[in-house]
Parts: C-alpha cells; structure tokens; sequence
C-alpha cells in the first residue's frame, strides 16, 4: 500500500536545513517504507537532494496537492506557519497558524520551540531556557519526535569532488572558516587572531601544514585581508586561497578536503560534521551546547557575560589564541 508520506517543511537557515538532516535516519527507522518529502528554499535544495533517504525536493510554492501521513513544520515564519495549517495531515507537528490566527506550535515541539521566537513563555524566558540547555538540536529532535538520534549527511556528486581535488594536500590541510557572513560580528574570529592561529599552528607543527582560506561571498573582503595577512606573517604559513564564489556542493568538497575546519557556527560547521570531517569551531553569540560534533572535534565557547545572547555583536575577545591553539594541534 502506498503511504502518502512525511512531509518536513525546513527552509532556513541553510546550515539549519543540513543539520536537520540529522532527523532522517530515525524516521526511516520508525516508518520504513514512508517516503519522505522536503520542502525547502531553492538555495537549500542541493544540501537534501542527493540524500538517499529523501525521496523528493520540492520548494514551497509547488508542494503536491494531496494529503500526508506526518507534516513537520520547523520553521518560524508566517508563510510557512500557514503553509503547515492548509495542509491535509493525518497528524502535524510543529509551527503553524493557531485558532485565533497567530502563530503557534503543537506540545509534541515545545522543548524546542519553547526556546524561540514563538516561545509560548515569552522571550525572556526563551532566552533563559536557551542558556539553560545542555541538549543539542539533534538529541531534542529526536526526542520531541520519538525517534533516535542520527548524523547530517551530505552526498557529494563527483562532479563537485573532481573539481575540488586539485586541491588535495599531502601535508595535513587546515580549513580557516572563521567569517560569518555581514551581520554576525561576534560570531568572526577577527583577522588579525585568524592569522596569527595559523602561524602559531604553522611553528607548532614546523611547516609541516598548509592552510586553505574558506567563505562565502559575503566573507571576500575578510578573506583577502586574511590572505595579505598570512603572506606577511613571519612564519611564512603554506596556503591557499579557495576562493568566495563557489557554488553550495563546490564548496563543500573543499571543506571535504580539510584535515581540520576551524570555523565560525556557520554552514561551513555543518558540513564538516555531515562530511565526517574534524572540526575545531569557536562560540559567542550562539549556543554551545546545540551543536552536536558526534565525537569530531572540540568547542572553545566565549567566556565573556553575553555569550548565547544571540546578539550579533556579542564579545568574543575571550577567544583567544591559547585556548583555540592547544584544541587545534589535539584534532590535528
């Protein structure tokens, strides 16, 4: 018999669509057989398409018409809310629009949403449950559905590896991911520290590592003065330069490539982890104790008294070159 399916309605962010991979395996487990369906942004479509778990993509705008066995709604935005609530469902968990026409999400969510901008508590009580939570997103995931916790998964097309691999190292190949696009100043590692982490790593392992300068568009800026920086350091640092304007699948090879990513809580992060690859990645206006490493790498989070504020410009000065030194030569 044919089941109409489970439909997760996940847009954004793209690092949060990818971590959300993580729900997958558990709901193939606990319904084998179901198709799942996605429906995601068009930017975030190549990080679910090639899954093999996933047997269909769609945007929103196209969604299918007809009825399903499970909607899972995790996005807080209204389109999306109401998206969710004109669905034909057997059962809905998640955002959607209530009875009185606001925003709201079913119990079976509350531990996660309860710490968001719906958050039935408020927001000053959201950001306290937010600070008090020592679970990650994957674990309360799972939890909140009744499954077990999986792993992201990225499955790269060869197309997208064969292009990376000219830039394959013998030597172990540190990935510097340390931007965060425009708004979030404090989740960047400054310039300056960047450059002067690579050299410390550099003449702690005596030259015998290269560096590969990774970011997006919106890191390009940062990324040349991040190259002019390791050109003029005294250690005369081994790099290269990947570049800002590949595309999603392109870029991930090349953080497939690295030995070691040290990175923002950025999408850099999240592929890493779903491509098994160890990772060093630094806190402080987000939350620690969301991101699940699976056993590959360290968190170095800030110190100072508005960390997970979620503020964009939350202190990170506490971030320091001998604390992110000593994690990065334990992953190498």
């Amino acid at each position: 018999m044919q089941h109409p399916g489970i439909l997760i309605l996940k847009t954004a962010a793209l690092g949060d669509v990818l971590r959300t991979t993580s729900i997958l395996p558990g709901l193939a487990k606990l319904h084998p057989g179901v198709p799942i369906t996605w429906a995601t942004a068009p930017a975030a479509v190549d990080l679910v398409r090639t899954h093999p778990l996933v047997a269909e993509v769609v945007v929103p705008e196209k969604l299918p018409s007809r009825s399903w066995d499970w909607v899972i709604s995790l996005d807080d935005e209204e389109p999306l809310c109401a998206l969710a609530s004109s669905l034909r469902a057997a059962r809905l968990s998640g955002a959607h629009i209530g009875k009185d026409g606001r925003r709201a999400y079913t119990p079976d969510v509350a531990p996660w949403f309860d710490m968001g901008l719906l958050s039935v508590h408020g927001k000053v009580e959201a950001d306290r449950l937010k600070i008090l939570n020592t679970k990650s997103q994957p674990q309360i995931y799972a939890e909140m559905l009744g499954i077990e916790m999986g792993k992201p998964e990225l499955h790269l097309p060869e197309a997208a590896r064969a292009g990376a691999r000219a830039l394959k190292s013998d030597v172990p190949l540190v990935g510097l991911n340390t931007g965060a696009g425009g708004r979030w100043v404090g989740k960047q590692l400054p310039v300056e520290r960047t450059v002067e982490l690579a050299g410390a790593i550099a003449k702690a392992k005596e030259g015998k590592v290269r560096f590969l300068v990774l970011g997006g568009v919106a890191e390009a800026e940062r990324n040349r003065a991040i190259v002019a920086g390791l050109r003029e350091h005294p250690s005369q640092p081994d790099f290269i330069d990947a570049g800002t304007d590949h595309a999603l699948l392109d870029f991930a090879a090349r953080v497939e490539l690295c030995t070691l990513l040290l990175t923002s809580d950025s999408l850099a992060l999240h592929m890493a982890v779903a491509l098994g690859r160890r990772v060093v990645v630094f806190f402080a206006p987000t939350s620690a104790a969301e991101i699940e490493l699976y056993g590959l790498g360290e968190k170095v989070q800030s110190t100072s008294a508005d960390y997970c504020s979620y503020r964009p410009d939350a202190d990170n000065s506490s971030l320091t070159i001998e604390r992110l030194l000593p994690a990065c030569l334990r992953q190498l």
